[in-house]
């Protein structure tokens, strides 16, 4: 029990230490990231308590519909699975279509008496 007293605060401290060290300077609240850094070290459970509720920009779940997950236009701004994401489709009929062009211009070349890649007869000079 006694070990439990020490173990969870400083457990507490060292995630909050290193949430904070990966944390951009852009989502500190309140007080400059280096800031925070000292509380957490020197105020093991304050500090570190303090960094999680108010030291810190929280974005909402990637499938919660908070108002900071959509953009002004009506687009989320999230990840879209590609089968979901219009604009990757629209890119693969585009692929597709690219990839026919250039297998029926190879197929009018050889119609037309041209050597394809396939010819084993050398050029003639």
């Amino acid at each position: 029990m006694r070990a439990l007293m020490f173990i969870l605060p400083l457990a507490l401290m060292i995630y909050a230490f290193i949430d904070c060290l990966n944390t951009s300077e852009e989502d500190t609240k309140h007080l400059p990231k280096i800031a925070w850094v000292f509380i957490i070290l020197l105020f093991w459970v304050v500090g570190s308590i303090g960094w999680l509720f108010a030291g810190k920009v929280r974005h909402s779940a990637a499938g919660g519909a908070g108002l900071s997950s959509w953009q002004p236009g009506g687009r989320r701004q999230q990840w879209v699975a590609p089968d979901d994401n219009p604009d990757f489709l629209k890119s693969l009929k585009d692929d597709k279509a690219a990839e026919r062009a250039a297998a029926e211009e190879e197929e009018r070349g050889r119609r037309d008496g041209g050597t394809g890649p396939d010819d084993k007869t050398p050029p003639t000079s």
